[in-house]
């Protein structure tokens, strides 16, 4: 689509992902790439005596997630990127842990697109992250993407 296309978008939801396992692996890795190993994202044992039951994903690994669920879902994508770039986030809100085990995805609302010069397009989506089988979602945000077309 072209920038313009995409932009006539704004107020609507225009993409769901794929569901993916947040799995104690994936849990894991993050908490050795971050140095949080705090026990209720490693340790099981421990993590069962607390009010989650059991292990939950870091937030920024849920957070960290929205790269790999845009790559696996139906959002409209702007033709003829040379680059793009994160440009940041709004309003990013923790509303529901994600416990060990359970899937997620990823839903997205275009909320501004806006040429800010020639080529280069910002692009404001609120983004959703439901957990499988649970009426809270476990984040929501709004999130900037700078393009160069």
């Amino acid at each position: 689509m072209s920038p313009q296309d995409v932009a006539a978008k704004v107020g609507e939801q225009v993409g769901t992902s794929e569901w993916v396992e947040m799995t104690q692996e994936r849990i894991n890795q993050f908490a050795e790439a971050t140095g949080d190993h705090q026990f209720i994202h490693v340790n099981e044992e421990a993590a069962k005596m607390t009010p989650f039951g059991g292990t939950i994903a870091h937030g920024f690994l849920t957070l960290s997630m929205i790269p790999y669920l845009t790559a696996n879902s139906d959002v409209p994508r702007v033709d003829g990127i040379k680059m793009a770039v994160n440009y940041g986030g709004n309003k990013t809100r923790f509303i529901n842990p994600v416990r060990s085990g359970k899937r997620i995805r990823g839903h997205w609302k275009m909320l501004e697109m806006t040429e800010k010069r020639p080529g280069q397009w910002q692009q404001t989506m609120e983004i959703t992250i439901e957990i499988e089988g649970e009426d809270k979602p476990a984040l929501i945000c709004e999130w900037m993407t700078m393009y160069f077309v």
